[in-house]
């Protein structure tokens, strides 16, 4: 059965999952990518990216290259996409990661504003949906080919996911910092409420593992 996960989605100590005012020169928002310290330390991370071999192979890493297996497609929101807001001016931006991204799936855009597919190197093409959430997983989970589907981010769109109880399993990354203000994702939304258990936590080299599982 195709699932719904989030995986290595990190988390600063004071809950927020992004820091504020994204920019081109902030993609993660201000100190936004010191919640990724232990990812960009990791050797699956390194090799997804196309950097090399170098980086470490402890639990972070198992964790990191855990996220990507057995995932046939992926759903972001708009800002995991680019900071453009609004209608789309032109059709320049072409995402964060260059011509080739990592994702090599379809990947569910989810806009307010029409766009057409944008086929990148590497087996990627974003799908900008704008009939909301359950239409982006509905045509992800048919583009998963049988695989899970992975919910990327940001904040906002995880909080949506969440709060409909359509997530399956959520995997967070405890960060060691502290951001003080950027998008929480905690407030507000009862997760325990809402079905969701920690049944995985374990301690890796640079943060803390916590896998939720929602239970029917």
């Amino acid at each position: 059965m195709t699932r719904l996960r989030v995986a290595c989605f990190a988390i600063s100590l004071d809950g927020y999952g992004a820091g504020p005012r994204q920019s081109l020169a902030h993609p993660l928002g201000e100190h936004g990518e010191e919640l990724h310290r232990w990812a960009f330390a990791t050797r699956s991370f390194a090799l997804r990216l196309g950097l090399g071999t170098e980086g470490t192979t402890g639990i972070d890493d198992t964790f990191m290259q855990r996220g990507f297996e057995g995932v046939g497609a992926w759903i972001l929101g708009r800002n995991m996409f680019g900071p453009v807001r609004g209608p789309w001016p032109d059709e320049r931006w072409r995402g964060w990661w260059g011509e080739e991204p990592p994702y090599h799936t379809p990947v569910f855009v989810l806009t307010h504003h029409p766009r057409p597919p944008l086929e990148m190197a590497g087996g990627t093409t974003f799908h900008f949906v704008t009939d909301g959430i359950e239409a982006a997983l509905a045509r992800a989970r048919a583009a998963a080919g049988g695989l899970d589907v992975r919910l990327g981010g940001g904040v906002a769109t995880l909080r949506q996911y969440l709060a409909a109880r359509l997530v399956d399993e959520m995997h967070l990354v405890l960060s060691p910092v502290l951001l003080g203000e950027g998008e929480s994702l905690f407030a507000g939304l009862n997760l325990r409420a809402l079905g969701y258990a920690c049944t995985e936590q374990v301690v890796g080299e640079q943060a803390t593992h916590l896998v939720f599982t929602r239970r029917d």
